[in-house]
């Protein structure tokens, strides 16, 4: 009997030195988390161990701490400059935006209208600027003296679904067809900018040139577009009635 206990007791401390926890990263970081002052107690031992790195092969363990430090305070100074970037840039665009907005409610009429968006333009370093009416929603056949603004909204379907099906907005180069509907008294062209206006872009479209051919690009902010575009109807109803 005693020899039957002493057996069981052996397989017991057998089985329980068999049954070894594998420790793993996950339980580690845990036992660190709940032990924070694991490193002070073992502060001779965490200077010595030693970790792989990627350049300078093997360093110290407050080594690579450092430099992870290092690396974070570039990336946060890195943020913070490129949000001040943003600012200025923002800073930019909005002051850009009230000057045109407050000489464009200036106008008297369509034509001190469009000389205030050339000279905005050429202020920016562009050519020039050009805006046209969609003739089926305007008011604006002859005897009207604003006859020169009709853009047939059929003759614009080829650049609209080339370039504009699923944006208000373009940003780049057209071709040889697309500038002789648009601009057919051009001088050089490089890129544009197109933006069509009204609630679904059915009303007109203003465009901007650059004889620098990288000057539009897609991908580019059209935040200051979309303002303008927004601005133009309601100021254009001022001088000429829209088709029911």
């Amino acid at each position: 009997m005693v020899k039957k206990k002493a057996e069981t007791a052996k397989n017991k401390l057998s089985h329980k030195q068999k049954t070894v926890v594998k420790l793993n990263d996950e339980m580690v970081s845990q036992y660190i988390i709940d032990n924070p002052d694991f490193f002070i107690r073992n502060a001779a031992q965490i200077e010595r161990m030693r970790v792989p790195h990627p350049v300078r092969g093997i360093i110290s363990l407050p080594e690579w701490h450092m430099a992870r430090q290092r690396n974070k305070i570039n990336q946060l100074e890195s943020e913070i400059t490129m949000l001040m970037e943003h600012a200025i840039a923002n800073e930019l665009l909005f002051n850009q935006l009230m000057k045109l907005q407050y000489e464009l409610i200036k106008a008297k009429d369509i034509d001190e209208l469009m000389t205030s968006l050339k000279n905005w333009a050429k202020e920016l370093g562009l050519n020039g600027a050009y805006l046209y009416l969609f003739d089926d929603k305007w008011l604006i056949n002859a005897p009207s003296n604003y006859h020169h603004l009709a853009l047939s909204s059929a003759q614009f379907d080829f650049i609209r679904v080339r370039h504009l099906q699923y944006s208000q907005f373009y940003l780049g180069q057209l071709n040889t067809s697309e500038l002789d509907l648009l601009l057919p008294h051009r001088g050089y062209v490089g890129s544009v900018a197109l933006s069509l206006f009204g609630q679904f872009g059915d009303l007109g479209v203003l465009v901007f040139t650059s004889s620098d051919s990288m000057h539009y690009q897609a991908g580019q902010g059209t935040l200051l577009l979309e303002k303008v575009s927004e601005i133009l109807p309601i100021l254009i109803e001022k001088w000429i009635m829209r088709k029911k």
